[in-house]
């Protein structure tokens, strides 16, 4: 069995999110906890409450035990786009696109994985 937790419409852009959930995917609930702590992004705090929650989930919704979870799934989807307008020479405009991000993260028993 598994539990999952998501983040949805997080002001930061996946791209920058995804290299954070690199580091921790497929490690146990433990370590991920730890590389996250040392992690030096702004993603990482975000992904850390997260992880936090799907193990609070797998922990009162399956009755799993949280020394024997590890991050299964790890992954940044694509929010909506915030649009904005910057002001340029010559009476022009740019846009600015601020990216949003939705999170999931699923933990896995590691009996069901062996």
């Amino acid at each position: 069995m598994n539990a999952r937790a998501q983040a949805k419409h997080v002001r930061q852009s996946p791209y920058k999110v995804r290299r954070v959930l690199d580091l921790v995917r497929g490690l146990p609930v433990d370590e991920a906890l730890v590389v996250l702590e040392f992690t030096n992004r702004k993603a990482a705090p975000t992904i850390k409450k997260l992880l936090d929650s799907a193990v609070a989930n797998a922990e009162h919704n399956l009755a799993l035990d949280a020394d024997e979870l590890f991050v299964q799934e790890a992954y940044a989807d694509e929010g909506p786009t915030l649009k904005r307008w910057r002001p340029r020479a010559r009476g022009r405009a740019t846009k600015i696109r601020k990216r949003t991000s939705h999170i999931t993260i699923v933990v896995a028993d590691q009996e069901e994985v062996a």
